[in-house]
């Protein structure tokens, strides 16, 4: 959920620190945002990501298919950075991104596969949340995603070491050259480690802020097998539905801001 931290106290005089001077005076949400009745909202999370994705490029909304991926890392501590989305099913189910199996993040989701995704449109105050089980897609998949990227995209990967110490910015130049010369001689070279990964959601919940404080929060819980194993902390029991049990396989709830 998101916080709203305006009620929180406030150094005073000289002790204020930069930060919380900026932050001083800006409540959050404090503009016309959309509505939201959870009660008209489909049986399964997939048709609604797929109607606010929609509403937030009409609105004009920067990148709202960047996502952040949390993971947990090899020292058992959270971890999380931005993405991008590459796909979602029409159930919902199935969150398709795609990264470099030696990154970070992929030697993480190879330990521990399992992760969170979280997207946040400021203008509209609205959240998506989804959490579950994450698998690699078989490499063949892997090869014709990495082919419909763009040249820049498919040569950044190609250069490779991500994440490792960086000597000099001419070190990197020297290497996309490298890379550069390599895809003029073979168009179609494929990043071996280039890996496209499904997270498959046990938990989807839809956050829709309001000026005045009612946030409407919706979560969808899976209720069969396609989803693999629980995730910790899931929605306690005994609260309130937004609806039926979905015949997809998918049960809504009704949460407290």
């Amino acid at each position: 959920m998101v916080s709203d931290s305006v009620d929180a106290p406030r150094p005073a005089g000289p002790g204020r620190s930069v930060v919380a001077g900026l932050l001083f005076g800006r409540p959050p949400m404090a503009r016309a945002l959309p509505f939201f009745d959870p009660e008209r909202a489909p049986d399964a999370p997939g048709p609604l990501f797929a109607d606010w994705l929609a509403g937030a490029f009409a609105a004009g909304v920067l990148d709202p298919q960047v996502v952040t991926l949390s993971t947990i890392g090899t020292d058992g501590a959270p971890d999380a950075r931005a993405l991008v989305l590459r796909d979602v099913d029409a159930d919902g189910g199935a969150w398709v991104f795609a990264i470099d199996a030696d990154s970070p993040k992929g030697r993480q989701l190879a330990g521990h596969p399992v992760a969170a995704m979280t997207l946040y449109w400021p203008a509209q105050g609205r959240q998506v949340r989804v959490r579950g089980t994450v698998e690699e897609a078989p490499p063949a998949v892997s090869a014709a995603e990495f082919a419909t990227r763009s040249p820049g995209a498919r040569a950044a990967t190609l250069v490779g070491h991500q994440s490792e110490p960086l000597p000099s910015p001419a070190a990197y130049d020297l290497a996309a050259e490298e890379v550069a010369r390599r895809l003029e001689l073979d168009p179609a070279v494929v990043a071996p480690t280039h890996t496209v990964y499904t997270l498959r959601a046990r938990e989807v919940e839809f956050w829709q802020g309001d000026q005045s404080r009612r946030h409407v929060r919706l979560h969808y819980r899976r209720t069969d097998a396609a989803a693999g194993g629980a995730v910790a902390g899931d929605a306690a029991a005994g609260e309130a539905p937004a609806g039926d049990h979905a015949p997809a396989g998918w049960q809504r709830t009704l949460l407290w801001p």
